[in-house]
Order: structure tokens, then C-alpha cells, then sequence
């Protein structure tokens, strides 16, 4: 066995090894194994026999949740179901996700109690280069990761489809998209959360002309709410792919579409980068936590360890003895190192060794759980690591759950409010802007204010890190299958929304509970509005807590939960956004 040598893990926690006396040894990086060959996690116990008889379904828009629902009548099973849902929510949430997105599908099959996720984030092409958003002076070109077919990544959500329907759905992929071919070719009515989101956009829609043609009236102007909006070039693109599979988007006219169109623009995709596109299937990361089971996402999405990083060193305090701000303050300080280890250590794991079983082992934990007073803040700044100049979501997420056990939690994603803002002439295809998810210069924050080092710097087909946090939720009592959009907040709610179903809550309070955030950098606690009460911010305040209120709610979370003793299912979708849950 070796020592993990000082170049690799900061001084800061070899420091607190030798100040605790502890003489644990850490493997070595060559030792670490990629996260697509851990060992498959073993089905929680009390789960073994147990079936819900009950489906549920909770997603961001009442149609996707519909449309996942009349699969499963026509004797379609959960993965099944979240084709449909995903296909809705890209016609009908193009603020979100879409065919020129990607993410990450966390399943559980119920039969043998198999786990995996599909990785399905969005590629670099092969032309990408690590300075490709900079100047001749190294200093980041406005916009240039952001805006247009050069921020695009290579889709995966087509890729995940097929996957999920050929691997472990029972139905054709046809029926599957039928709902999502329907509506845009129909056209389905502008609703409030997408109108704004299409307002906020605008200038930027209007550069493209497809993107202005869908999304804005005649004259330049945002639609009215229940205005229809018809989209029938995705139409044709989701029935080739009904036809054809993959290879309905990945090659032939789709394909060549899509090339010729992000070339215009001033992209960088070939042909070449669309065929060789594949879903990668990989073992989630599992952890415990007073009891519970945690089932989460895997490496390029940074989700899974953060939040068992952070339970880890929750562990360490008996939070239900200590006052309420106190308790606060604990989360605060556990998401600081926790973020802070994403920006250090975490990228693609096909491209560096991610020091998986170290950031989620309990000595690690014990280690960074030294440095945490009571009464006192920790400065960002005194936790080595990235250095950031001072320096704000959208994806989507949904929960399924059928009555034979099956459940998928899926986080899909064009990253910020309608990805690049470009519509691919001829294909409905609103690119995504996921390239701005990689860390274009070690220490510059992105447009979620992350900062990243050289783990997660561009390179050809690499997958860019990201905050995305399906998880599985396993207790003795039951299950919560829990997920949210937001960028660098996903993995805080993913937290608290854990938390607080530990602490009893039911699936509608976990999704209306009010948000706090801390992300290492900026150095700053962000706080939706009644998250903490007055006492409770003049007690974080003198600990040293630098507290800002947010001027609007974030996330939109989807939550879907199965009470075994009582046989209950509940499924809610958050109050901030349009969503519904449903059961059947």
C-alpha cells in the first residue's frame, strides 16, 4: 500500500491525519479503480420482498408525467416510462433538456435488484481543445463556451433512449416517443415557467433563425401564455429515431443535418463525432448514512460523491441534540469541503483516475470533519485548493417508480435556460451549451460561478463534469427517489431534500422546503427566503457564516417516495415550477 503523495492531496488533510493521530494508509491513485468496475451494489435488505403494486411518476410538466403513465398501462415497465417522459419533457421543456442535450439515468431493476447508470452527458468533439475559449492572452473570450454550436457538446439523451428501451424496457422505442411526436407536431400551450425562460432569452433566440421561428412570434415577440407551439422538424427527427434507433439521429440525413448546420454556426462537430457517440453504463456510487442506503450517480457527474462526502461528515455530530442554527452550520461547513473536493479532484473517469474510494471513505471524512468549530466558520480561502477571483440553472429532472419495483431516477440537461439558444436548420434540434461545464481555465468560474482545475479541462471526446444528482434514497421504512435541476445548487437540495426525508418528511414537504446553499467559491451562504428564521441568521452570522438571500426560489425537484410498512406511494413535483406527480 501507498501514501497518496502531497501533489495529489492537499497538505490541508494530510495536516489533519497527523493532528487527529490517525494511521490510516490511502491508496494509491494507480490503485483506483474507474468508476465503470466498482462492484455492483447489493439490494438493500428490507427491500428484497417487497413490491409497491403502485406506480408513480413525478416530472416537470404534466404532460411528461401523462405521457409516462399511459406507458405503463400499455404494460410498459419504469425504464420504458422514461423514454416518454424524457421525449416530452424535450419537446414540451426545451428550456431544459431536449434531444441536444444529455444526463444521467440512474436505474434500479427490481427482479435481481441490478443498478447502474447510464451516462449519457454530452461529449467534447474531437476538435476540441483546452484553449479553444481563450485569447492569445489566456484570458476567456466572452461568451464563446455559452452562445452558438461552438458551446455544444455531442447529445446523448437519443443514445439513452435506445438504451434504455432495448436493455431493459418491454416496449418498442416507436410506442415509447409516441406521446413526444404527437405534441410536436401538434403543438402544445406556452405556460408561464417557459414563457419566462424564452423572455430571458430572447436576443439570444433571435440570432437564430429556426430558434426565433419556434420559440417567438411572426414579429420578434415572446408568445402569450396558451399559445401553441409547434415544433414539426423535431417531429420528423423523433420519428427517425422511432424508425431507425440511434442511428436515426447519430447517422444518415439527421446526422448530416445536424453537421451542416452546427458547421454554419461556427461549430466544430464532424460526422465522425455523432457516429461514435455511446451511452456508458456505470456502477453508481452507494454509501451509508445513520442507516440509510444511498444509491447515487457516478463520476463525470459530481452529484453522488458530493453528497456522500458530506453525509460523511455529518456522521461525526449528534445533530438531533444541537440547537437549530447550529445544525445549520454543520451542513454549511460539510457542503464547503465537499464542493471544494469536486473542484479539485473530480472529472471525466475515462480521462484521469478519480479518487472515488478515497472522497467517500469515513477516514477521509473524519479527516475534514477536524477542521469544522462549532462556533466559527472556515474562510474558503484557508481550505487549499483553487484559487478564484470573486465572481448563477437549468436542466431537468425526473422520478419513476412502477408497481413491480423498477425505478429510474433521471437528471437530463442542455445546461443553462435553452442550452446555446441555436436551433439546427432542419432537425428542431435546440443545441446545448454543456461545454461550458468543463473548467476552460483552472480557477475561472463558469456560469454557475464553479470553479474547476486541470481534472475537468477540455479535451477531445471528454465528458464534462457535472452537478447532476439522481439518487435512491434506501431506509428500513422506505424509499425516496430524489432529484432536481438547478446547476451547482442540484447537489445542495439533493442534501437537504436527504435530510429532511431522514428526518420524516413526506415527498410534498421535502419538495416545498425551503433552500440554503454554500459551494466552496464564492464564499458566500445563498438562501432562499424562509430558509432560516431570524434567530437562526443572526446566530450564522456571528459563527461568521456570510449570509445572502436570493431574490427568486431555485430547483425544481421531483420527488417519489414508497412507504413499505403502510404500502403508501406519493409522488410531488416542486411547487416552484409547472410539474406533476402522479400515481396509478
Amino acid at each position: 500500500m501507498k501514501f497518496y503523495s502531497l501533489n495529489r492531496l492537499d497538505a490541508l488533510s494530510v495536516a489533519l491525519t497527523v493532528a487527529l493521530g490517525f494511521s490510516y494508509l490511502l491508496p494509491s491513485f494507480a490503485d483506483e479503480l474507474p468508476a465503470a468496475n466498482l462492484p455492483r451494489p447489493a439490494i438493500h435488505a428490507p427491500m428484497a420482498h417487497l413490491v409497491p403494486h403502485k406506480s408513480a411518476i413525478a416530472s416537470a410538466h404534466p404532460l411528461a408525467s401523462k405521457a409516462g403513465l399511459e406507458i405503463l398501462s400499455q404494460g410498459g415497465n419504469a425504464f420504458d416510462a422514461a423514454v416518454a417522459v424524457s421525449a416530452v419533457l424535450a419537446v414540451v421543456e426545451p428550456s431544459s433538456s431536449g434531444l441536444g442535450g444529455g444526463g444521467f439515468y440512474l436505474l434500479h431493476r427490481a427482479i435481481d435488484g441490478f443498478e447502474t447508470m447510464l451516462d449519457a452527458r454530452e461529449s467534447a468533439p474531437a476538435a476540441a481543445r483546452r484553449d479553444m475559449y481563450l485569447d492569445k492572452a489566456g484570458n476567456p473570450l466572452d461568451n464563446a463556451s455559452i452562445v452558438g454550436p461552438l458551446a455544444a457538446g455531442i447529445p446523448g439523451e437519443p443514445a439513452a433512449f435506445e438504451a434504455l428501451a432495448v436493455k431493459y424496457g418491454k416496449l418498442p422505442l416507436k410506442q415509447s416517443l409516441a406521446s413526444a411526436i404527437r405534441l410536436a407536431r401538434e403543438g402544445f400551450p406556452m405556460y408561464a415557467r417557459l414563457q419566462s425562460g424564452i423572455r430571458y432569452k430572447r436576443e439570444l433566440l433571435l440570432r437564430s433563425p429556426d430558434s426565433a421561428r419556434i420559440f417567438l412570434t411572426a414579429a420578434g415577440a415572446v408568445p402569450e401564455i396558451g399559445a401553441l407551439i409547434k415544433q414539426p422538424e423535431l417531429a420528423e427527427t423523433l420519428e427517425a429515431l422511432a424508425l431507425r434507433g440511434a442511428k436515426g439521429f447519430y447517422s444518415g440525413p439527421v446526422a448530416t443535418k445536424l453537421v451542416n448546420g452546427v458547421r454554419a454556426g461556427g461549430g466544430i462537430w464532424t460526422l465522425q463525432d455523432l457516429s461514435s457517440y455511446k451511452v456508458i453504463e456505470r456502477a453508481p456510487v452507494v454509501g451509508y448514512y445513520r442507516g440509510a442506503r444511498i444509491v447515487s450517480s457516478a463520476p463525470p457527474a459530481s452529484g453522488g460523491i458530493a453528497l456522500l462526502d458530506t453525509l460523511h461528515i455529518l456522521e461525526g455530530f449528534d445533530l438531533a441534540h444541537l440547537d437549530s442554527a447550529t445544525r445549520k452550520h454543520l451542513v454549511i461547513e460539510a457542503m464547503r469541503r465537499a464542493y471544494r473536493d469536486r473542484a479539485l479532484y473530480l472529472g471525466d473517469p475515462d480521462f484521469v483516475k478519480v479518487p472515488v474510494s478515497l472522497l467517500m471513505s469515513p477516514d477521509y471524512a473524519a479527516g475534514q470533519r477536524t477542521s469544522i468549530r462549532l462556533d466559527k466558520a472556515m474562510p474558503s480561502d484557508l481550505l487549499p485548493g483553487i484559487e478564484s477571483p470573486p465572481t448563477g440553472p437549468e436542466t431537468t429532472h425526473f422520478s419513476v417508480l412502477d408497481a413491480a419495483g423498477n425505478r429510474v431516477a433521471g437528471t437530463i440537461s442542455v445546461n443553462l435556460w435553452l442550452g446555446g439558444g441555436y436551433v439546427v436548420p432542419k432537425t428542431g434540434v435546440l443545441l446545448n451549451n454543456t461545454m461550458d461545464d468543463f473548467s476552460i481555465k483552472p480557477g475561472i468560474p463558469n456560469q454557475y460561478a464553479l470553479v474547476g482545475g486541470t481534472a475537468n479541462e477540455i479535451g477531445p471526446h471528454k465528458r464534462s463534469l457535472s452537478s447532476m444528482t439522481p439518487s435512491f434514497i434506501e431506509t428500513p421504512r422506505g424509499l425516496m427517489i430524489i432529484g432536481s435541476p438547478g446547476g451547482s445548487y442540484i447537489i445542495s437540495m439533493v442534501i437537504l431534500g436527504t435530510l429532511n426525508y431522514l428526518d420524516g418528511m413526506r415527498a410534498a414537504e421535502i419538495v416545498k422546503s425551503p433552500r440554503y446553499h454554500m459551494q466552496y467559491l464564492p464564499d458566500e451562504v445563498d438562501y432562499e427566503s424562509g430558509a432560516f428564521t431570524e434567530g437562526e441568521i443572526k446566530a450564522l452570522q456571528l459563527k461568521g457564516q456570510k449570509l445572502s438571500e436570493g431574490k427568486r426560489p431555485w430547483g425544481n425537484m421531483q420527488v417519489v417516495t414508497w412507504d413499505f410498512a403502510s404500502g403508501k406511494v406519493e409522488a410531488a413535483s416542486d411547487p416552484r415550477g409547472e410539474g406533476e406527480g402522479l400515481v396509478y
